[in-house]
């Protein structure tokens, strides 16, 4: 299984334990590093809907937009 795909599922684990400092570091990393778009993510997350619910679907879609936002921001400010 390559390095990608293991990213993905540690993304969608830490969102369905509902844990957002880890859901938070997974994302990021995941962006960053390996340059996973914010659609496989939701992909994901979409899983995460229907195997843990709404609630920690929610709580890592908020994350998820929180880290996007930083990302652009910290780029806007290098440019």
């Amino acid at each position: 299984m390559d390095y990608k795909t293991q990213k993905l599922i540690a993304i969608g684990i830490t969102a369905s334990r509902a844990d957002p400092r880890a859901t938070k570091k997974q994302i990021r990393s995941a962006i960053e590093v390996l340059g996973i778009t914010k659609e496989e993510i939701v992909d994901v997350l979409r899983v995460v809907l229907l195997t843990s619910g709404m609630p920690a679907f929610s709580k890592s879609l908020q994350i998820l937009n929180s880290v996007t936002d930083a990302i652009e921001e910290e780029r806007e400010d290098k440019a």
